[in-house]
């Protein structure tokens, strides 16, 4: 139950507390005295959409806390399942700036707007004048018909099925196109695999098969080189070395004087001998085979082509090849996949079309009920000769994440007429009345403790506004309804009464206050919502009658 509300710099209101009690609260006013700022600041507790524009003129920030006494079950688990400790009152509180930003509080602890929503939608839902409107939007129709029907949990494993499947199937296709990129370009690949596998390009060959070619050119020339050097030397240089080295080997010996001479010459001739053995191999390794250097050429030749018609390096070769070897032998798996995704897809379909059609038939039965309860609420409404069908169809067209049926209520409001779409046979207060049949229905199954309903009997008077009263009144014995209305019948059924008011100077920022009627505070009420602004005697006695019937 929602027991308090507490106003801080709201649009007109600079400062209001407000206490609820049980049953049916009824709030008043003339139009524009700020009744829709209340339910537009108690929207903003319960997470609903924050708006700078809803911070008083000249405030920094505006504030709204909610107090619910009594939290039911599902509320207290709600809040455990979010790592809050249950808590009685629950307190939603919910601070605007007039920047736009917003911070949400539930008993004093920070939480997300998230969050703040999911906890003020156990505990209070409001009905506002469009909801009829959208009543009239078949869109809205499956909705409803789920709510009813309590079918969350199928829609989370019909969504999740979903999910799954479309999952498959945009995998599927991904799948499909690569294949057929693939095999449009098989016929290359295998060719050009084929190609480089012959050539069996090495890393690092270019540079060495460069440098031999080089060598190779070169080799005859060097060749005559080295046969002219060797020439020269002949065996004049080490042949003189020894003959030298002999002679002063035989000479006697004074002092070490000749020990230097001979070191050195002994030196001179090693390196001499070291020479011409060099001499020698380079000699050998300039000799060549004359086709060796055509072979390196072609070798090369070949590998730098084929950079070329790939348009890459050859030291990039080897990994060309192994690219291309991965994209044949990818191809081949992906055709193995490709059937295994196939029938993954068709097994997620299949699982997808049981739960929506087990979603389907839950939906025909809820519908058979639901059109009973509301046909048991439209007497007491004065439509009494209507007949509501809820029409639920499957369509495959429809087939998405909600299930594939096509729900929408039909009604017939004269005798013997066919049901047709409520949007086109119900008038406007036809239409209040049936949508507060539909949230009467709706209720019995168990949903928020505190229905708000904003001008539900709009459009209508007399006899009808008065049965209108009378739902409210009896659905205020199973949870706490407010109401606001124009109405003085369903005024006088109300067990609270407020009045909502503009007060200040004209030239001043008008503020919105609200005062609780009692006696002949409400009968005035009563009356002047009877006869208009000059409240006659008439009035008043008339009030006092509806106040007497319904006390």
């Amino acid at each position: 139950m929602l027991s308090a509300l507490f106003i801080r710099n709201i649009v007109l209101i600079e400062q209001l507390d407000l206490e609820f009690g049980p049953g049916l609260c009824v709030l008043s006013g003339e139009t524009g005295a700020g009744k829709s700022i209340l339910l537009d600041s108690l929207s903003l507790a319960l997470g609903g959409r924050g708006d700078g524009g809803l911070v008083r003129k000249g405030a920094q920030q505006g504030s709204v806390t909610a107090v619910f006494e009594r939290a039911e079950a599902r509320t207290t688990a709600l809040l455990e399942e979010n790592g809050l400790e249950p808590a009685d009152p629950v307190i939603l509180r919910r601070v605007q700036y007039a920047d736009g930003r917003t911070r949400a509080f539930v008993n004093d602890m920070p939480v997300n707007a998230g969050l703040l929503r999911k906890v003020g939608e156990a505990l209070a839902e409001i009905h506002g004048q469009h909801d009829a409107r959208l009543l009239a939007e078949p869109s809205s129709h499956r909705d409803l018909l789920d709510a009813f029907g309590g079918h969350e949990d199928d829609l989370a494993r019909v969504a999740g099925a979903h999910g799954a499947w479309q999952g498959f199937r945009r995998e599927l296709d991904a799948l499909t196109d690569e294949i057929a990129k693939a095999e449009r370009d098989s016929d290359y690949l295998a060719h050009a695999a084929a190609e480089l596998e012959q050539l069996d390009p090495q890393a690092d060959e270019e540079e060495g098969l460069a440098e031999r070619r080089q060598l190779l050119m070169n080799s005859e020339k060097i060749a005559a080189g080295l046969n002219e050097a060797a020439e020269a030397l002949g065996e004049g240089l080490t042949g003189g070395l020894n003959s030298a080295l002999r002679r002063l080997e035989r000479l006697p010996q004074s002092g070490g004087l000749l020990a230097p001479v001979l070191e050195a010459m002994e030196r001179a001739l090693a390196e001499a001998q070291e020479a011409e053995a060099a001499l020698e191999a380079a000699m050998r390794a300039a000799r060549h085979d004359p086709d060796e250097l055509e072979q390196a050429e072609a070798r090369l030749f070949a590998l730098r082509a084929a950079a070329r018609k790939h348009q890459t390096s050859v030291s990039d070769l080897p990994d060309l090849l192994q690219r291309l070897q991965a994209r044949l032998e990818k191809l081949g798996r992906a055709e193995h996949n490709l059937h295994e995704l196939r029938q993954q897809c068709a097994s997620a379909e299949t699982a997808y079309f049981q739960l929506a059609g087990a979603l389907s038939v839950k939906r025909r039965e809820a519908a058979a009920r639901l059109d009973s309860k509301v046909m048991d609420e439209l007497g007491p409404l004065k439509l009494e000769r209507a007949v509501f069908h809820t029409k639920a169809e499957a369509d495959l067209s429809l087939a998405g994440p909600q299930g594939q049926d096509r729900v929408e209520f039909m009604v017939a409001t004269n005798p013997g007429a066919d049901p047709g779409p409520l949007a086109k046979i119900a008038s406007g207060g036809e239409l209040s009345r049936f949508m507060l049949a539909l949230k009467v229905s709706l209720a019995a199954r168990g949903g928020a403790p505190v229905l708000v309903f904003d001008e539900i009997d709009a459009g209508v008077g007399g006899a009808v506004a008065d049965a209108v009263g009378a739902r409210l009144a009896r659905l205020a014995g199973d949870a706490q309804v407010l109401v606001v209305t124009h109405s003085p019948q369903v005024a006088a059924r109300g067990q609270a009464h407020y009045l909502v008011r503009k007060q200040g100077e004209a030239e001043e920022l008008p503020q919105v206050g609200v005062d609780e009627l009692t006696g002949g505070e409400r009968r005035e009420e009563i009356a002047r919502m009877l006869s208009g602004a000059d409240i006659t005697d008439e009035a008043r006695a008339a009030a006092a009658r509806l106040l007497e019937t319904r006390a």
